[in-house]
């Protein structure tokens, strides 16, 4: 798909239908009840917002340099639609005063990150503003995150937030990469890339010692490791000068894997309750 027929998909009468058709599918698909089963499910959901918040910058920021910009779209999206679907489980499920108030500043940046996305086909000017908003985004879905580890209290729930995150990690070394790979916050965004390289590396060997740590669990993590170990890989185009056209495929199919793998382990993590 061309980047001009991306751009006719959601521009004017149709950008309004498709924005309308993702909002109404994300509150149809919800009963009237929301579907957070208890509280170890309620971290893993809300660490997927953490998640999905860096995985829709990548997406986007694929889409704009003609990278698997079908496969792209499409994990855009999907994306958009389960950040909506999730928002307003959680939002139904926190209790506090403080969570609420998480929540709610969550929605408006949630809000202005969208509009952002699906507002003009992705272009290399409005790249550092889609950035920003996804940061924020991220942001207030981590404290909420936190909020609700906090009242876990347990050992398993610390875990589930720390797995969770890894997916969020592996997300956004992949948007900054090709952030610098499009010459966008290009220092800032190698710095960021870096922290969450190293970020993920040092919680992975965290997670692969934990006592609860199940050899199910185990399993997972050892596939994401060596998917991460491929990432990296493609990463060093980065660091030796301008990645290609390949560099960027891999990254953005490799930070899938990672993705696919963490979030299995989180589950796993969130059912052991």
């Amino acid at each position: 798909m061309s980047m001009e027929t991306y751009a006719g998909r959601r521009s004017g009468a149709a950008l309004e239908r498709r924005a309308l058709v993702l909002a109404v599918a994300g509150w149809a698909a919800l009963p009237a009840r929301a579907q957070v089963r208890d509280l170890n499910d309620a971290i893993n959901k809300a660490g997927r917002q953490r998640m999905l918040s860096q995985r829709c910058a990548k997406a986007w920021l694929a889409v704009g340099q003609q990278v698997r910009v079908e496969q792209a779209g499409k994990v855009l999206d999907e994306s958009l639609s389960h950040f909506d679907r999730q928002l307003v489980e959680l939002r139904s499920f926190v209790t506090t005063a403080e969570a609420k108030a998480t929540y709610d500043a969550l929605d408006g940046a949630w809000t202005a990150y969208k509009t952002a996305l699906v507002g003009s086909a992705p272009q290399r000017q409005t790249a550092e503003t889609v950035i920003m908003l996804g940061d924020r985004v991220l942001q207030f879905a981590h404290q909420g995150t936190v909020q609700l580890e906090q009242l876990s209290g347990r050992p398993v729930g610390r875990l589930v937030n720390i797995a969770g995150r890894q997916r969020m990690l592996s997300q956004r070394v992949a948007a900054r990469f090709l952030a610098s790979s499009w010459g966008v916050q290009t220092q800032a965004s190698r710095r960021a890339l870096d922290e969450a390289h190293a970020e993920f590396l040092r919680a992975h060997q965290g997670l692969k010692s934990a006592p609860e740590t199940t050899p199910a669990i185990r399993a997972e993590l050892d596939l994401a490791e060596q998917q991460f170990g491929f990432l990296d890989s493609a990463l060093q185009a980065l660091r030796s000068g301008t990645p290609d056209a390949r560099a960027r495929t891999d990254v953005f199919t490799t930070s899938e894997r990672v993705l696919q793998a963490m979030d299995r382990a989180t589950g796993l993590y969130a059912a052991q309750g």
